[in-house]
């Protein structure tokens, strides 16, 4: 099973420090906590243990997964991109993959994790990248797109 401890070192290698870039929808944003997102929050101020602290309580849902590189890989998207889409991406991936035929509802559930676990890890981590940068490519933010691009293809 997949270690939230491995994966957040990851996640704090890919989120930075404090940053409120006018172009970001999320407005302020420090370790990838958005102020759009937790707008009760002093996001500014916000330590390195309080974000590790958000990351677990509501993102980190992959423990189930088998495979700790599709898990970090998973969660890293989660916390850039929302736990629906980074799901969504997953069950796209694996369906792509034929690892077993899966609905992309953007939900992890039973079915999903048991593709996932069922799936070969490099095709699956291929394919997750490829549709993670299909993905940021879409969004039509070119300021952000090498950023992310060099993120998806991580792990």
């Amino acid at each position: 099973m997949a270690n939230f401890e491995e994966a957040v070192k990851i996640v704090l290698q890919n989120e930075g420090g404090f940053i409120d870039n006018p172009a970001d929808p999320g407005g302020a944003t420090n370790f990838g906590i958005s102020q759009r997102a937790y707008p009760s929050r002093d996001i500014e101020h916000m330590t390195k243990m309080e974000a590790i602290a958000i990351y677990e309580a509501d993102y980190w849902k992959f423990g189930e997964i088998t495979s700790q590189r599709v898990a970090t890989k998973v969660f890293d998207l989660a916390v850039n991109m929302g736990e629906y889409v980074a799901v969504r991406l997953l069950q796209v991936s694996v369906g792509v993959i034929e690892a077993g035929p899966l609905i992309a509802d953007g939900k992890l559930g039973p079915q999903t994790i048991a593709a996932t676990n069922a799936a070969d890890e490099e095709k699956l981590m291929d394919e997750l990248k490829a549709q993670a940068c299909l993905y940021y490519a879409k969004i039509g933010k070119p300021e952000f797109l090498l950023g992310w691009l060099r993120r998806a293809v991580k792990g």
